[in-house]
């Protein structure tokens, strides 16, 4: 039987998009107290049923796909803007695609104004009409109210119509720089995305015998397996170096290994490579907040995931890109050294015009990455970093940064790398990491 909590979000993920809930109304409608309303309606906040908006509410949005993450909805826009929704709330959940700033003749926007835009106008009525008859919505600046046809037209519409204080060019900007920021992100993977589902995974009870890990293993050709109980929750895992030399009429239960390493299907695959990697374990289960088992993931499915996600187009720039781009491998005499120029730009300086601490870092971190990939090492997890600042390195500076390894194995190494300007040592570090491979 559903708990009072998942019957709530049951309910919730049922109510018709754009429709206003409040922890009162959810405690009165499902006989609950206030306090699990309001839990309740914060987890779905978190799962994206919901969203709650400065000076208009908690609605219930569609819930955003993955494939989507380079759009803003308005409802992300009122908060951005401060500003106010004077009608066609039901559509806060839609995404706009591009904003047009609605500076000219009303025959002229016609041209430029198709659905899904976010027409920015001030108080012109004629233009917020024709926006909201071709299915875009309308940002009136200046602190502009707008005549009732117009609000019922928005509604009618399911097109937001929203007002802000802030003049045109403030607007344009604040929107351009979150779009932009979108943009660049890369889609995060997440454990759910790459995971074997329960239906698929091979997994021993509690109940099982040492014999049965035997049998699993030979018709699966798996050593590693999580162990549940009855009521499918995960009491342990179970390797084949736990039943060696053990009698084949043990119980799993007695030879398995208590408590261990988990995962939940919104981790991220990095933060999860990153355990795997430290631990040193093939195999991890995911599990609900219950701890009930709904499947695993293999180093290899990190690693595919990994490699997806490294081949993926960058769309934008961060300043990680920037330094990056502005690493120039430098021929050397020796064929087997790899050399590095970087060009100090005015913004990777500090505020007295010398290198700036974070980006000397960052350029280490670089020089790391591109040095072990020459070597075919790709997955590298950063674990300690030594850093020497000798000498300030001015602006419009270009420096020669010099790796070299000290010590490399199979799943770690030490490398040194001495940065030069005009031939004098400015700095140094020493990189410790760890190599996570097939």
């Amino acid at each position: 039987m559903a708990t009072k909590h998942e019957q709530i979000l049951k309910y919730i993920e049922e109510l018709a998009v754009g429709e206003k809930i409040s922890v009162r109304k959810i405690a009165k409608n499902l006989h609950v107290s206030e306090g699990t309303a309001y839990r309740a309606i914060k987890d779905a906040e978190i799962v994206g049923f919901v969203s709650t908006i400065k000076r208009v509410g908690t609605i219930r949005i569609e819930r955003k796909q993955k494939d989507s993450i380079e759009k803003l909805t308005y409802a992300e826009i009122v908060n951005m803007i401060d500003g106010q929704v004077l009608g066609g709330r039901a559509g806060l959940h839609k995404s706009l695609n591009k904003f047009v700033i609605g500076a000219m003749t009303v025959e002229a926007m016609e041209r430029y104004t198709d659905a899904g835009n976010l027409v920015i106008v001030g108080n012109r009525v004629d233009a917020q009409e024709l926006a909201l008859e071709r299915g875009a919505a309308v940002l009136i600046t200046g602190g502009f109210d707008t005549v009732e046809s117009v609000k019922k037209l928005a509604d009618e519409k399911e097109l937001p119509i929203l007002s802000t204080t802030y003049d045109t060019f403030t607007v344009g900007t604040m929107i351009n720089r979150a779009i932009f920021d979108q943009l660049i992100k890369k889609e995060v993977v997440f454990v759910e995305d790459i995971l074997t589902p329960l239906e698929k995974t091979a997994y021993l009870s509690t109940s099982d015998r040492v014999e049965d890990w035997y049998k699993k293993e030979t018709s699966t050709g798996h050593s590693r397996f999580p162990v549940v109980n009855k009521a499918m929750r995960l009491s342990g895992m179970i390797t084949s170096k736990d039943v060696i030399d053990k009698n084949l009429s043990i119980s799993i239960e007695r030879v398995m290994t208590k408590n261990p390493l988990t995962v939940g299907p919104k981790m991220s695959v990095a933060s999860v490579s990153h355990m795997m990697i430290w631990e040193g374990i093939e195999v991890i289960p995911v599990v609900k907040d219950d701890l009930t088992l709904i499947g695993i993931v293999s180093r290899q499915d990190i690693l595919k995931s990994l490699q997806m996600i490294q081949r993926q187009p960058q769309i934008g720039e961060t300043i990680d890109d920037t330094i990056t781009n502005q690493l120039i491998e430098k021929t050397t005499d020796d064929v087997s050294e790899l050399d590095f120029q970087f060009t100090v730009t005015p913004q990777m300086t500090n505020n007295i015009g010398t290198l700036s601490y974070g980006v000397f870092t960052q350029i280490v971190c670089d020089v790391v990455q591109q040095k072990l990939f020459s070597l075919k090492k790709r997955n590298v997890a950063i674990e300690n970093i030594s850093i020497y600042f000798l000498k300030p390195v001015q602006m419009d500076a270009t420096i020669v940064i010099k790796p070299r390894i000290l010590e490399i194995g199979r799943k770690a190494g030490k490398i040194d790398i001495e940065l030069y300007l005009e031939g004098i040592l400015v700095g140094k570090a020493i990189v410790a990491c760890q190599m996570m491979e097939r």
